[in-house]
């Protein structure tokens, strides 16, 4: 079953001239698994995106970090070839293929010449339906994982950051990290590798794009080949994470002449009705540039922080809005109380004309920069896909920011900014600061 959609000339791939028109379709495989295709012939080159959704907050209970270190050691050797026979395979292919696990998602990315791609496929069959798991290559890769978490031990924005999704989510797995710690990561054996696989790569929770020099038919066999033979389920789902955050300042004691800041507070669902007013009001209030309010208040007028932003973080099981910045000890007290102002100062009474209009004409004249490559657009398909859009997404995705009024920002303003239940995490020195319930 194909559908054709016809998309604006800003989803291009990068070998189309900039004007040139493009079919998004739509296909399921004879074998019954969804893709997105943009088919585009003139260079002998595609990009092949796969998400499972789930990811690292399948891990099992006590076994955090086994999604995580799975995913690392899928290119690790498979079938009858080492490590090392994996890795001169895929150099002599001309193939770039990498494998990923974070909150939501296992995601993997291949890019190939069309030349190569039946050997390609075949190379990354392996990797995904025979891979080794050897104990020399576990205990390599779970060696360099260790030695991430200690580096993010002494890192104050990766701490600022653990104790920020803790006070959040607790303990839902969006509430520590998808390395695990030392001792869940030392803990995990092949068996639990295996599991984890088993738990989040199957069928039933597949997004599957490609863009480059193939079609549709072609598209379909080689999905059925590469993903027909997963488990048809995984694990089941974690349940929605409650939001733990409440007013207040949780100070994090470091040596440093700067502190560190995250902040935030609940958010809004990316499917819900208000979403692309809170996103419009997001850039003004805190989004790229120096005309943002908080940007404009703490850093220009105040000269508190080189650069303070905001942002939406719809996930799959939880909604917040967050921000941060960094700021001298002695003056992170007073970017802290101008933060909460400005905050409270648009939740109150908006943002002005001016400000919509410059936020609405960056946010639609930026998107197209979005679409870069072949690789870059699968990657953007298969997120779509995901977050359940239609393929028109990538036409009418301006007229929804174009449509956002006034009156849309002031309302959801209303709605959703709580200035009083800002939790702010600071990593640091501060002074004048101490924790606060």
């Amino acid at each position: 079953m194909i559908r054709v959609i016809f998309a604006t000339a800003f989803a291009v791939v990068a070998a189309l001239p900039a004007q040139a028109a493009v079919q998004i379709q739509e296909l399921t495989s004879p074998g019954g698994i969804r893709a997105w295709l943009v088919e585009e012939h003139s260079l002998p080159f595609t990009a092949l995106e796969i998400r499972f959704e789930g990811g690292t907050s399948l891990d099992a209970p006590g076994k955090r970090g086994a999604t995580l270190l799975m995913t690392s050691l899928l290119e690790e050797g498979a079938g009858k070839m080492t490590s090392q026979d994996f890795a001169t395979a895929r150099e002599a292919l001309a193939a770039d293929l990498s494998f990923d696990a974070g909150d939501d998602a296992v995601t993997i990315s291949a890019q190939m010449l069309t030349e190569n791609r039946d050997q390609v496929v075949a190379l990354l069959k392996s990797a995904l339906t025979e891979p080794r798991f050897d104990q020399d290559a576990i205990d390599r890769v779970r060696a360099q994982i260790e030695s991430i978490i200690r580096q993010d031990e002494t890192d104050p924005s990766a701490i600022a950051g653990r104790t920020f999704d803790y006070l959040a989510f607790g303990d839902h797995p969006y509430g520590s990290s998808k390395y695990g710690t030392l001792e869940s990561l030392a803990g995990l054996t092949r068996d639990d590798l295996v599991a984890a696989k088993a738990a989040t790569m199957s069928r039933d929770r597949i997004s599957v794009a490609a863009v480059g020099d193939i079609d549709a038919a072609t598209l379909g066999k080689i999905i059925d080949d590469l993903l027909g033979s997963l488990p048809a389920k995984g694990a089941a789902m974690p349940p929605h994470a409650m939001l733990g955050l409440t007013g207040g300042v949780t100070v994090s004691d470091f040596d440093s002449p700067q502190s560190v800041v995250n902040f935030g507070q609940a958010g809004i669902r990316r499917d819900d009705p208000d979403f692309f007013a809170a996103y419009v009001l997001n850039h003004v209030l805190g989004g790229d540039g120096f005309s943002a309010r908080l940007m404009d208040e703490v850093r220009e007028k105040r000269g508190l922080t080189y650069g303070i932003g905001s942002y939406l973080v719809p996930v799959n099981l939880a909604e917040t809005w967050q921000g941060s910045f960094s700021s001298a000890n002695e003056k992170v007290a007073e970017a802290i109380a101008v933060t909460r102002k400005v905050w409270a100062d648009v939740a109150a009474n908006g943002v002005t004309e001016k400000e919509l209009e410059a936020a609405k004409t960056y946010l639609t004249g930026s998107y197209p920069l979005r679409f870069d490559g072949n690789g870059r657009i699968a990657d953007i398909l298969v997120g779509m896909m995901a977050e359940g859009l239609p393929a028109s997404y990538v036409n009418d995705r301006n007229s929804y920011v174009e449509a956002v009024t006034l009156d849309d920002v002031k309302r959801v303003a209303k709605r959703l900014m709580t200035p009083d239940a800002l939790r702010f995490v600071v990593v640091g020195k501060p002074v004048g600061l101490e924790t606060t319930n």
